[in-house]
This record gives C-alpha cells, structure tokens and sequence, in this order.
C-alpha cells in the first residue's frame, strides 16, 4: 500500500487515489483543482492555507488504509 508524505505533490497524491480529493476539501484544502496546486507540496499547500499538514496527512493514510 502507498504512504502519502508531507513533500509529495498534490497532484501525486491524487494519481495515488483520486478519491483522495473528498479527503483533501474535507481537511479545508479546497484548492485541488488550482493549476498550481498541482506542483505543491502536501506541506506547502497545507502551510498557505493556514491548515496542520500533519493532521491532513494522518487522515490521508487512514483514509487508504480503510480503503485497502
């Protein structure tokens, strides 16, 4: 099983699961279809949202370890 990480983009996050977007609006990250979040970091996009990337990450994995 793939492990999300706070320096993956958030375009690799979505080629792992799209469904990983509901994960990601969820958490507040509502920007998953920008053009250039698509080249941010997990971290990156996390931090200018004003959002815990390490909460979002753990919820990320829970989530495609439930998935599994």
């Amino acid at each position: 099983m793939v492990q999300i990480t706070k320096d993956m983009t958030i375009g690799e996050i979505l080629g792992v699961d799209y469904s990983l977007a509901n994960v990601l609006m969820s958490g507040g990250m509502y920007c998953v279809g920008c053009p250039s979040s698509q080249g941010e970091s997990l971290e990156e996009a996390a931090m200018v949202h004003g959002i815990d990337p390490d909460l979002l990450l753990e919820k990320l994995n829970v989530y495609l370890q439930e998935k599994g």
